[in-house]
Parts: structure tokens; sequence; C-alpha cells
């Protein structure tokens, strides 16, 4: 039976290796694992939740492995994502999620991850999320930079936003904007395929 996490990992994997559009792909991977309702939020979560947040966790990985996410290897840098999701933003326990993270890593790497994957996860474990940005931001070259790591944006997109902002005398706003694109959304009511009507 597929599990929450597995899940989760499956959706993460296709977005970076297939340009995916998680938003379409995890409903039909939720249905095709027949997760319960509990486990269908928890693969949400974690799947739109490591998303939003990857280049702050991409940076965390950086710190904890000693060594840049971009020279991880891939497979192992999702699952290393997944895990610091549940670490630093979510109440999963900490031991449950480096568990999981290495059992993931290992499913898709084999077993010579393990050691790796299980340090870095640990080494998360060591610090909370606003420990670790104060962390990473110190090496930063500068404020978009460091803008950049805290809210989860590219330095181009930080900088967009930052000038159209200002062409409207809005500057200050960004890091609220930054803020809001990166707050889940309040789902009230969703529309399900051939449902013409709301019950």
């Amino acid at each position: 039976m597929t599990t929450a996490r597995e899940v989760a990992y499956d959706v993460i994997s296709a977005v970076r290796t297939s340009d995916a559009y998680a938003n379409l792909l995890l409903p039909r991977e939720i249905v095709r694992a027949g997760l319960s309702s509990g486990d269908a939020a928890l693969a949400t979560e974690l799947t739109y939740g490591t998303l939003r947040r990857i280049g702050t966790y991409d940076a965390i990985i950086s710190a904890a492995a000693g060594r840049p996410a971009a020279d991880i290897d891939p497979p192992v840098l999702d699952a290393l994502r997944l895990g610091a999701h549940q670490v630093l933003a979510t109440r999963v326990p900490a031991h449950a999620a480096v568990n999981e993270t290495v059992e993931l890593a290992r499913q898709a790497a084999g077993r010579k991850v393990t050691g790796f994957a299980n340090a870095v996860m640990r080494r998360i474990t060591e610090r909370d999320e606003e420990a670790w940005l104060a962390r990473v931001e110190e090496v930063a070259r500068s404020d978009d930079e460091r803008l950049s790591i805290r809210a989860a944006h590219p330095v181009w997109v930080i900088r967009a936003l930052r000038r159209a902002l200002a062409a409207e005398g809005r500057a200050d706003e960004l890091a609220d904007l930054l803020a809001a694109d990166n707050a889940a959304p309040h789902v009230t009511m969703a529309g399900l395929p051939g449902l013409p009507e709301p019950p």
C-alpha cells in the first residue's frame, strides 16, 4: 500500500523530472493510492508545502549537508526536501520524519545513501526553521538573496515584484506580498468534476 509520504514524494519527483503540475497530478495519485481522508490531507500538505518552500529547504539542506543542494543526487534531494518540510514546518515528530525520509531515499537511490540521508536529516532536526534561516542568510551576498532564501522565491522574482510595487508607490509591501504568496490557501468549497451543482 502506498503511503501519504510516498504519494507526496512521487508528485514532487514528477514536478522535477517531468514538469508535472502538482495540482493536477496529486489528486489522481491520492485516488490511485486509496488514501484515507487524513492521509490525503497529509499528502496534500507535504506536497504543496515542500514545493512552496523548495528554495528555502535547498538552502537549509546545503548547509546541513556541507555541499550545494545541486550536488546531491536529485532523487535523494527530493526526499530531503520532503523531510525538511516535515521537520521544520509541520507537527510530524522529528524521529518519524527522519526515519521516513531515510526510507524514501533508500527506495529511490539504494542503501548506499541511507547514511548520508540520516546524517543530513539529523542535522536539520538540531535547529528550528528560524535558526536555520539565520544561519543560511549569513552567506547571502545581498538583501535580495536573503529575502529569496527566507521567502523561497527566486531573486529575479523578488526584483521584479520590488520594481512593480515601487512603480505604484507600494515598495514597503514586498515582504507581505511574498508571505501571502507562500501561505497555504484556505479551501472552503471545492468543485468536483461531474457534479454540476453544489450539493
